[in-house]
Protein backbone atom coordinates (compact mmCIF):
# COMPACT_ATOMS: atom_id res chain seq x y z
CA UNK A 1 0.00 0.00 0.00
CA UNK A 2 2.63 2.67 0.99
CA UNK A 3 4.68 1.69 -2.40
CA UNK A 4 1.79 1.85 -4.14
CA UNK A 5 0.87 5.70 -2.71
CA UNK A 6 4.41 6.50 -3.70
CA UNK A 7 3.97 5.80 -7.28
CA UNK A 8 0.85 7.64 -7.31
CA UNK A 9 2.32 10.13 -5.73
CA UNK A 10 5.33 10.41 -8.35
CA UNK A 11 2.66 10.41 -10.98
CA UNK A 12 0.69 12.87 -10.14
CA UNK A 13 3.42 14.94 -8.70
CA UNK A 14 5.39 14.52 -12.43
CA UNK A 15 1.75 15.29 -14.53
CA UNK A 16 1.54 18.15 -12.55
CA UNK A 17 4.51 20.02 -13.26
CA UNK A 18 4.46 19.39 -16.71
CA UNK A 19 0.80 20.57 -17.27
CA UNK A 20 1.43 23.44 -15.47
CA UNK A 21 4.55 24.15 -17.47
CA UNK A 22 2.66 23.50 -21.05
CA UNK A 23 -0.43 26.11 -19.87
CA UNK A 24 2.13 28.14 -19.79
CA UNK A 25 2.23 28.87 -15.75
CA UNK A 26 6.36 28.88 -16.33
CA UNK A 27 6.38 32.54 -17.64
CA UNK A 28 4.28 33.87 -14.82
CA UNK A 29 5.73 31.99 -11.88
CA UNK A 30 9.47 33.11 -13.46
CA UNK A 31 8.20 36.60 -12.23
CA UNK A 32 7.09 35.92 -9.32
CA UNK A 33 9.57 37.12 -6.16
CA UNK A 34 8.54 34.45 -3.38
CA UNK A 35 9.68 32.06 -6.53
CA UNK A 36 12.87 33.51 -8.16
CA UNK A 37 15.44 35.01 -6.62
CA UNK A 38 18.45 37.31 -8.12
CA UNK A 39 21.03 34.23 -7.02
CA UNK A 40 18.73 31.18 -8.42
CA UNK A 41 16.88 33.12 -11.32
CA UNK A 42 17.42 30.93 -14.80
CA UNK A 43 16.72 34.12 -16.84
CA UNK A 44 19.44 36.01 -15.01
CA UNK A 45 22.10 32.25 -15.80
CA UNK A 46 20.82 32.54 -19.33
CA UNK A 47 21.98 36.11 -19.38
CA UNK A 48 25.34 35.00 -17.97
CA UNK A 49 25.35 32.23 -21.06
CA UNK A 50 24.85 35.23 -23.20
CA UNK A 51 27.89 36.58 -22.03
CA UNK A 52 30.08 33.82 -22.46
CA UNK A 53 29.04 33.06 -25.74
CA UNK A 54 29.95 36.76 -26.91
CA UNK A 55 33.38 36.01 -25.00
CA UNK A 56 32.80 38.18 -21.82
CA UNK A 57 32.47 36.78 -18.21
CA UNK A 58 29.27 35.66 -17.21
CA UNK A 59 29.48 38.06 -14.28
CA UNK A 60 29.25 41.01 -16.43
CA UNK A 61 26.53 43.46 -16.26
CA UNK A 62 26.21 41.90 -12.61
CA UNK A 63 22.83 39.61 -13.65
CA UNK A 64 24.64 36.62 -13.04
CA UNK A 65 25.42 35.78 -9.81
CA UNK A 66 25.49 31.97 -9.31
CA UNK A 67 28.33 29.19 -9.84
CA UNK A 68 30.31 28.87 -13.55
CA UNK A 69 29.71 25.18 -12.56
CA UNK A 70 25.69 25.52 -12.89
CA UNK A 71 26.22 27.73 -15.72
CA UNK A 72 27.77 25.33 -17.86
CA UNK A 73 25.49 22.43 -16.77
CA UNK A 74 22.23 24.44 -17.68
CA UNK A 75 23.44 27.36 -19.57
CA UNK A 76 23.24 25.48 -22.90
CA UNK A 77 20.18 24.63 -22.08
CA UNK A 78 18.11 28.16 -21.34
CA UNK A 79 19.12 29.86 -24.66
CA UNK A 80 18.43 29.82 -28.02
CA UNK A 81 21.00 30.58 -31.34
CA UNK A 82 21.26 34.42 -31.27
CA UNK A 83 19.46 37.06 -29.39
CA UNK A 84 20.16 35.73 -25.97
CA UNK A 85 16.49 34.94 -25.48
CA UNK A 86 15.53 32.11 -22.76
CA UNK A 87 13.80 29.79 -24.94
CA UNK A 88 10.92 27.38 -23.66
CA UNK A 89 13.40 25.81 -21.33
CA UNK A 90 12.38 22.37 -22.42
CA UNK A 91 15.37 20.64 -21.71
CA UNK A 92 15.87 22.56 -18.14
CA UNK A 93 12.50 22.13 -17.62
CA UNK A 94 13.17 18.21 -17.46
CA UNK A 95 16.30 18.05 -15.60
CA UNK A 96 14.36 20.30 -13.01
CA UNK A 97 11.92 17.95 -12.34
CA UNK A 98 15.11 15.06 -12.39
CA UNK A 99 16.65 16.29 -9.50
CA UNK A 100 12.59 16.94 -7.64
CA UNK A 101 12.51 13.21 -8.23
CA UNK A 102 16.07 12.49 -7.35
CA UNK A 103 15.74 14.89 -3.96
CA UNK A 104 12.76 12.17 -3.26
CA UNK A 105 14.53 9.41 -4.12
CA UNK A 106 17.06 10.81 -1.35
CA UNK A 107 14.52 11.74 1.10
CA UNK A 108 13.28 7.97 0.46
CA UNK A 109 16.60 6.23 1.25
CA UNK A 110 17.36 8.18 4.18
CA UNK A 111 13.84 7.38 5.79
CA UNK A 112 14.39 3.42 5.57
CA UNK A 113 18.21 4.28 7.14
CA UNK A 114 16.23 6.43 10.22
CA UNK A 115 13.52 4.39 10.65
CA UNK A 116 15.46 1.21 10.77
CA UNK A 117 17.83 3.07 13.71
CA UNK A 118 14.78 4.06 15.46
CA UNK A 119 13.15 0.30 15.84
CA UNK A 120 16.93 -0.82 16.79
CA UNK A 121 17.81 2.06 19.48
CA UNK A 122 14.22 2.21 21.16
CA UNK A 123 14.07 -1.80 20.95
CA UNK A 124 17.65 -1.43 23.45
CA UNK A 125 16.41 1.32 25.32
CA UNK A 126 12.84 -0.14 25.79
CA UNK A 127 12.78 -3.67 25.28
CA UNK A 128 9.56 -5.85 25.23
CA UNK A 129 10.14 -6.87 28.83
CA UNK A 130 9.06 -3.78 29.77
CA UNK A 131 5.04 -4.20 29.70
CA UNK A 132 3.92 -1.12 31.23
CA UNK A 133 5.44 0.80 28.09
CA UNK A 134 4.56 0.11 24.74
CA UNK A 135 3.11 3.22 23.41
CA UNK A 136 6.79 4.83 22.00
CA UNK A 137 7.47 1.19 20.36
CA UNK A 138 4.12 1.23 19.25
CA UNK A 139 4.61 4.41 17.79
CA UNK A 140 7.76 3.16 15.55
CA UNK A 141 5.66 -0.31 15.03
CA UNK A 142 2.60 1.73 12.90
CA UNK A 143 5.00 4.02 11.03
CA UNK A 144 7.08 0.35 9.65
CA UNK A 145 3.99 -1.71 9.43
CA UNK A 146 0.00 -2.66 8.18
CA UNK A 147 0.28 -0.56 5.33
CA UNK A 148 0.56 2.54 6.23
CA UNK A 149 3.99 5.24 5.12
CA UNK A 150 7.45 4.76 6.29
CA UNK A 151 9.08 7.75 7.40
CA UNK A 152 10.93 7.76 3.89
CA UNK A 153 7.61 7.58 1.86
CA UNK A 154 5.92 10.52 3.94
CA UNK A 155 9.59 12.53 3.26
CA UNK A 156 9.61 11.46 -0.36
CA UNK A 157 5.70 12.76 -0.60
CA UNK A 158 5.86 15.60 1.31
CA UNK A 159 9.05 16.87 -0.79
CA UNK A 160 7.61 15.77 -4.18
CA UNK A 161 4.25 17.14 -3.79
CA UNK A 162 4.11 20.10 -1.90
CA UNK A 163 3.23 22.87 -3.97
CA UNK A 164 6.63 25.02 -3.33
CA UNK A 165 8.71 22.02 -4.45
CA UNK A 166 6.22 22.60 -7.94
CA UNK A 167 6.39 26.10 -7.74
CA UNK A 168 10.38 26.53 -7.98
CA UNK A 169 10.81 23.46 -10.10
CA UNK A 170 7.85 24.93 -12.88
CA UNK A 171 8.77 28.94 -12.44
CA UNK A 172 12.81 27.75 -13.48
CA UNK A 173 15.14 27.97 -10.60
CA UNK A 174 18.48 26.43 -9.55
CA UNK A 175 16.44 25.76 -5.84
CA UNK A 176 16.12 22.41 -7.06
CA UNK A 177 19.44 21.17 -7.74
CA UNK A 178 20.71 22.85 -4.44
CA UNK A 179 18.47 21.03 -2.79
CA UNK A 180 19.72 17.99 -3.78
CA UNK A 181 22.61 18.58 -3.09
CA UNK A 182 22.10 19.02 0.82
CA UNK A 183 20.09 15.91 0.57
CA UNK A 184 23.25 14.02 -1.03
CA UNK A 185 25.06 14.92 1.72
CA UNK A 186 23.03 13.75 4.42
CA UNK A 187 22.39 11.12 3.02
CA UNK A 188 26.16 10.05 2.21
CA UNK A 189 26.67 11.26 5.88
CA UNK A 190 23.59 8.57 7.04
CA UNK A 191 25.34 5.90 5.09
CA UNK A 192 28.85 6.79 6.47
CA UNK A 193 29.93 7.03 2.81
CA UNK A 194 32.55 9.97 3.01
CA UNK A 195 33.29 10.72 -0.52
CA UNK A 196 29.73 11.30 -1.51
CA UNK A 197 28.58 13.20 1.93
CA UNK A 198 31.73 15.12 1.17
CA UNK A 199 30.96 16.03 -2.47
CA UNK A 200 26.72 16.70 -1.70
CA UNK A 201 28.62 19.14 0.93
CA UNK A 202 31.47 20.83 -0.86
CA UNK A 203 29.14 21.42 -4.02
CA UNK A 204 25.75 22.71 -1.94
CA UNK A 205 27.99 25.44 -0.13
CA UNK A 206 29.82 25.88 -3.84
CA UNK A 207 26.05 26.92 -5.25
CA UNK A 208 24.93 29.11 -2.18
CA UNK A 209 27.08 29.50 0.91
CA UNK A 210 24.63 28.44 3.79
CA UNK A 211 24.86 24.78 3.50
CA UNK A 212 28.41 25.67 5.01
CA UNK A 213 26.47 25.25 8.32
CA UNK A 214 25.43 21.81 7.86
CA UNK A 215 29.55 20.82 8.40
CA UNK A 216 28.95 20.15 12.27
CA UNK A 217 25.62 17.96 12.04
CA UNK A 218 27.09 16.41 9.62
CA UNK A 219 30.19 15.90 10.77
CA UNK A 220 28.08 14.28 13.73
CA UNK A 221 26.24 11.65 11.43
CA UNK A 222 29.85 10.60 10.19
CA UNK A 223 31.03 10.11 13.87
CA UNK A 224 28.16 8.67 15.71
CA UNK A 225 25.74 8.15 12.90
CA UNK A 226 21.99 8.64 12.87
CA UNK A 227 19.59 10.15 15.46
CA UNK A 228 18.94 7.95 18.68
CA UNK A 229 18.04 8.62 22.59
CA UNK A 230 20.67 10.32 25.04
CA UNK A 231 23.62 8.21 25.79
CA UNK A 232 22.56 8.69 29.74
CA UNK A 233 19.70 6.56 28.43
CA UNK A 234 21.55 3.71 27.15
CA UNK A 235 24.07 3.85 29.79
CA UNK A 236 20.83 3.81 32.89
CA UNK A 237 19.87 0.61 30.83
CA UNK A 238 23.30 -0.56 31.02
CA UNK A 239 23.25 -0.60 34.75
CA UNK A 240 20.02 -2.31 35.16
CA UNK A 241 21.40 -5.02 33.02
CA UNK A 242 24.47 -4.95 34.65
CA UNK A 243 22.92 -5.71 37.63
CA UNK A 244 20.72 -8.35 36.61
CA UNK A 245 22.07 -11.47 35.72
CA UNK A 246 19.68 -12.41 33.83
CA UNK A 247 19.69 -9.34 31.76
CA UNK A 248 23.55 -8.75 31.02
CA UNK A 249 24.00 -10.45 27.84
CA UNK A 250 22.17 -7.63 26.37
CA UNK A 251 24.42 -4.95 27.80
CA UNK A 252 25.14 -2.42 25.30
CA UNK A 253 28.94 -1.60 24.94
CA UNK A 254 30.58 -0.12 21.92
CA UNK A 255 33.53 -1.62 20.67
CA UNK A 256 37.13 0.00 19.98
CA UNK A 257 36.68 -1.12 16.18
CA UNK A 258 33.80 0.45 15.57
CA UNK A 259 34.43 4.14 16.75
CA UNK A 260 38.16 3.78 15.47
CA UNK A 261 36.12 3.25 12.39
CA UNK A 262 33.73 6.07 12.62
CA UNK A 263 36.55 8.33 12.95
CA UNK A 264 38.19 7.29 9.74
CA UNK A 265 35.50 7.82 8.07
CA UNK A 266 35.08 11.45 9.63
CA UNK A 267 39.06 11.97 8.84
CA UNK A 268 37.76 10.88 5.20
CA UNK A 269 35.32 13.07 4.80
CA UNK A 270 37.33 15.75 6.15
CA UNK A 271 39.88 15.00 3.61
CA UNK A 272 37.41 14.75 0.48
CA UNK A 273 36.15 17.93 1.25
CA UNK A 274 39.37 19.44 0.99
CA UNK A 275 39.78 17.14 -2.49
CA UNK A 276 36.44 18.09 -4.01
CA UNK A 277 36.88 21.63 -2.79
CA UNK A 278 40.32 21.63 -4.97
CA UNK A 279 38.44 19.97 -8.04
CA UNK A 280 35.66 22.82 -7.37
CA UNK A 281 37.80 25.78 -7.71
CA UNK A 282 40.13 24.04 -10.51
CA UNK A 283 37.02 23.52 -12.52
CA UNK A 284 35.52 26.89 -12.17
CA UNK A 285 38.88 28.63 -13.15
CA UNK A 286 38.74 26.36 -16.15
CA UNK A 287 35.01 27.36 -16.79
CA UNK A 288 35.86 31.20 -16.42
CA UNK A 289 39.03 31.05 -18.66
CA UNK A 290 41.98 30.93 -15.87
CA UNK A 291 42.24 31.19 -12.19
CA UNK A 292 42.62 35.07 -12.48
CA UNK A 293 39.07 35.08 -12.37
CA UNK A 294 38.24 33.72 -9.40
CA UNK A 295 38.25 36.24 -7.18
CA UNK A 296 35.76 37.44 -9.72
CA UNK A 297 33.63 34.31 -9.20
CA UNK A 298 33.99 34.76 -5.21
CA UNK A 299 32.78 38.31 -5.16
CA UNK A 300 29.79 37.96 -7.32
CA UNK A 301 28.81 34.88 -5.65
CA UNK A 302 29.39 34.93 -2.14
CA UNK A 303 30.12 39.08 -1.95
CA UNK A 304 27.08 39.32 -3.41
CA UNK A 305 25.01 37.17 -1.12
CA UNK A 306 26.83 38.64 2.06
CA UNK A 307 26.51 42.50 1.17
CA UNK A 308 23.20 42.17 0.13
CA UNK A 309 23.28 44.25 -2.86
CA UNK A 310 20.16 43.44 -4.78
CA UNK A 311 17.33 45.22 -2.16
CA UNK A 312 14.27 43.88 -4.73
CA UNK A 313 11.31 42.65 -3.02
CA UNK A 314 11.59 38.85 -1.93
CA UNK A 315 10.46 36.65 1.24
CA UNK A 316 13.17 37.70 3.65
CA UNK A 317 14.04 40.54 6.28
CA UNK A 318 17.19 41.87 4.72
CA UNK A 319 15.49 44.17 1.80
CA UNK A 320 13.07 45.98 3.37
CA UNK A 321 15.38 46.94 6.61
CA UNK A 322 18.40 48.13 4.09
CA UNK A 323 16.52 50.19 2.39
CA UNK A 324 15.88 52.02 5.38
CA UNK A 325 19.15 51.95 7.39
CA UNK A 326 21.72 54.71 6.99
CA UNK A 327 24.68 53.93 4.95
CA UNK A 328 27.53 54.19 7.77
CA UNK A 329 25.34 51.89 9.84
CA UNK A 330 24.86 49.11 6.66
CA UNK A 331 28.27 46.90 7.37
CA UNK A 332 27.48 46.96 11.11
CA UNK A 333 23.96 45.47 10.32
CA UNK A 334 24.74 43.30 8.18
CA UNK A 335 27.38 41.64 10.61
CA UNK A 336 24.53 41.05 12.81
CA UNK A 337 21.85 39.80 10.26
CA UNK A 338 24.48 37.13 9.51
CA UNK A 339 25.99 36.27 12.70
CA UNK A 340 22.22 35.39 13.36
CA UNK A 341 22.51 31.97 12.20
CA UNK A 342 26.02 31.44 13.32
CA UNK A 343 24.62 32.45 16.99
CA UNK A 344 22.45 29.79 17.40
CA UNK A 345 24.39 26.47 15.84
CA UNK A 346 26.37 26.33 19.08
CA UNK A 347 23.55 26.34 22.12
CA UNK A 348 21.54 24.08 19.16
CA UNK A 349 24.60 21.59 18.65
CA UNK A 350 25.11 20.91 22.61
CA UNK A 351 22.00 20.46 22.69
CA UNK A 352 20.69 18.15 20.19
CA UNK A 353 23.82 16.77 19.34
CA UNK A 354 22.64 13.29 19.63
CA UNK A 355 20.25 14.13 16.79
CA UNK A 356 22.47 15.42 14.24
CA UNK A 357 19.77 14.81 11.34
CA UNK A 358 17.04 17.07 13.30
CA UNK A 359 19.93 19.42 14.00
CA UNK A 360 20.53 19.74 9.92
CA UNK A 361 16.88 20.50 9.44
CA UNK A 362 16.74 23.70 12.15
CA UNK A 363 19.88 24.67 10.65
CA UNK A 364 18.14 24.41 7.08
CA UNK A 365 14.90 25.60 8.41
CA UNK A 366 16.44 28.89 10.34
CA UNK A 367 19.03 29.82 7.27
CA UNK A 368 15.41 29.43 5.43
CA UNK A 369 14.07 32.03 7.42
CA UNK A 370 17.33 34.73 7.86
CA UNK A 371 19.56 33.70 4.35
CA UNK A 372 19.60 37.61 2.32
CA UNK A 373 17.25 36.15 -0.81
CA UNK A 374 15.38 33.52 0.32
CA UNK A 375 12.56 31.73 -1.90
CA UNK A 376 9.85 29.08 -0.72
CA UNK A 377 12.06 26.60 -2.37
CA UNK A 378 14.39 26.46 0.60
CA UNK A 379 10.90 25.96 2.93
CA UNK A 380 10.41 23.10 0.34
CA UNK A 381 13.72 20.97 1.45
CA UNK A 382 12.87 22.09 5.33
CA UNK A 383 9.35 20.53 5.14
CA UNK A 384 11.05 17.31 3.24
CA UNK A 385 13.68 16.89 6.08
CA UNK A 386 10.43 17.02 8.77
CA UNK A 387 8.92 14.30 7.27
CA UNK A 388 12.25 12.72 8.71
CA UNK A 389 10.73 13.38 12.08
CA UNK A 390 7.41 12.07 12.47
CA UNK A 391 7.80 10.14 15.31
CA UNK A 392 9.44 12.52 17.43
CA UNK A 393 6.79 15.38 15.83
CA UNK A 394 3.60 13.03 17.23
CA UNK A 395 2.84 15.47 19.68
CA UNK A 396 3.71 18.63 17.40
CA UNK A 397 1.14 21.52 18.14
CA UNK A 398 0.43 24.10 16.09
CA UNK A 399 0.01 22.45 13.05
CA UNK A 400 -3.02 23.81 12.04
CA UNK A 401 -1.60 27.88 12.65
CA UNK A 402 1.74 26.51 10.59
CA UNK A 403 -0.69 25.28 7.70
CA UNK A 404 -2.56 28.11 7.35
CA UNK A 405 -0.03 30.13 7.73
CA UNK A 406 1.76 29.23 4.39
CA UNK A 407 -1.44 29.38 3.17
CA UNK A 408 -1.96 33.35 3.97
CA UNK A 409 1.70 33.64 2.83
CA UNK A 410 1.15 32.19 -0.43
CA UNK A 411 -2.43 33.77 -1.75
CA UNK A 412 -1.54 37.24 0.28
CA UNK A 413 1.58 37.57 -1.07
CA UNK A 414 1.36 38.02 -4.85
CA UNK A 415 -2.17 40.47 -4.19
CA UNK A 416 0.39 42.86 -1.78
CA UNK A 417 2.96 42.90 -4.32
CA UNK A 418 0.75 43.73 -7.18
CA UNK A 419 -1.50 46.32 -5.04
CA UNK A 420 2.02 48.07 -4.21
CA UNK A 421 3.90 47.85 -7.30
CA UNK A 422 1.51 47.29 -10.19
CA UNK A 423 -1.25 49.22 -9.09
CA UNK A 424 -0.04 51.58 -6.68
CA UNK A 425 -2.49 51.58 -4.23
CA UNK A 426 -0.40 50.16 -1.45
CA UNK A 427 3.30 50.90 -0.25
CA UNK A 428 6.05 48.27 0.55
CA UNK A 429 4.88 47.83 3.85
CA UNK A 430 2.14 45.78 2.27
CA UNK A 431 4.66 43.28 0.88
CA UNK A 432 6.81 43.39 4.44
CA UNK A 433 4.05 42.51 6.22
CA UNK A 434 4.02 39.24 4.30
CA UNK A 435 7.59 38.73 5.19
CA UNK A 436 6.87 38.79 8.54
CA UNK A 437 4.74 36.38 8.81
CA UNK A 438 6.72 33.68 6.63
CA UNK A 439 9.26 34.92 9.15
CA UNK A 440 6.69 33.96 12.22
CA UNK A 441 5.12 31.11 10.10
CA UNK A 442 8.96 29.58 10.30
CA UNK A 443 9.86 30.62 13.63
CA UNK A 444 6.48 29.20 14.93
CA UNK A 445 7.46 25.75 13.02
CA UNK A 446 11.31 25.77 14.21
CA UNK A 447 10.27 26.42 17.68
CA UNK A 448 7.60 24.05 18.33
CA UNK A 449 9.65 21.23 16.48
CA UNK A 450 12.85 21.41 18.95
CA UNK A 451 10.27 21.78 21.68
CA UNK A 452 8.32 18.64 20.46
CA UNK A 453 11.67 16.68 20.03
CA UNK A 454 13.21 17.61 23.39
CA UNK A 455 9.69 16.60 25.62
CA UNK A 456 9.86 13.04 23.39
CA UNK A 457 13.56 12.98 24.86
CA UNK A 458 12.36 13.39 28.13
CA UNK A 459 9.28 11.20 27.45
CA UNK A 460 12.10 8.57 26.37
CA UNK A 461 14.16 9.44 29.85
CA UNK A 462 10.70 8.86 32.28
CA UNK A 463 10.34 5.33 30.62
CA UNK A 464 13.65 4.01 30.15
CA UNK A 465 13.32 4.35 34.08
CA UNK A 466 10.37 2.30 34.85
CA UNK A 467 11.39 -0.89 36.77
CA UNK A 468 11.81 -4.26 34.03
CA UNK A 469 10.00 -7.08 34.72
CA UNK A 470 11.59 -10.09 33.71
CA UNK A 471 9.79 -13.68 33.96
CA UNK A 472 11.69 -15.69 36.29
CA UNK A 473 11.25 -18.57 34.09
CA UNK A 474 12.58 -17.26 30.43
CA UNK A 475 15.49 -16.20 29.34
CA UNK A 476 16.30 -13.40 27.71
CA UNK A 477 16.06 -12.85 23.85
CA UNK A 478 18.93 -11.66 21.94
CA UNK A 479 18.07 -8.55 19.50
Amino acid sequence: MGKLMVWVGVAVAVTVRFVFAAMGAQERLGRRVEIVTPVTSLKRLAEGQWFKQLGLSPYAGSAYHGSPLLLALLGPMTTVGTGGQTSSRFHSRHVLVMTNLLGALLLLKMGNLVESANVYYLGKLLPDSKKSKPSVKTQVNDIRGHGKLGLGEVAALLYLVNPFTVAVCVGGTTSPVENVLVLLALYGALKGNSPLAAFGWAMSTHLSMYPAVLLIPISILMVAGPDKPQRKLFDHVNKIKTSNPKLKEKKMVGTTSTVQLQWARYRDFLLFSALWWIAILGLSAAALGGYEHLKEMLIETYGFILHVEDLSPNLGLFWYFFTEVFTHFRDFFIMVFHANILFVLVPLTIRLHHRPLFLAYVMVAITTMLKSYPSIGDAAISLGLLGLCTPELADFRFSFFVLNGYLVVAILSPSMYNLWIWRGTGNANFYFAMSLVYACVQSILIVESVGTVIRYDRNLDRLSKLPVQVDSGAQPKED
